[in-house]
């Protein structure tokens, strides 16, 4: 799956761009750094799976 980039959905840099500032205008961005708990998850459910064998399917 291919992520498409926001100035194809809003048909503009300039329109983007306006929209960002909007979101954005009197909030506190938090930037955490560190792994996120769905990668970990993700990482630990493909790890179970793998680990187990191929998948039964009925």
């Amino acid at each position: 799956m291919r992520a498409t980039p926001w100035t194809e959905v809003l048909g503009s840099e300039r329109l983007t761009g306006a929209t960002l500032d909007r979101l954005t205008h009197r909030c506190h961005i938090l930037e955490l750094g560190g792994e996120s708990y769905r990668l970990q998850d993700a990482k630990r459910r493909h790890t179970k799976r793998s680990s187990s064998g191929p998948l039964q399917t009925k």
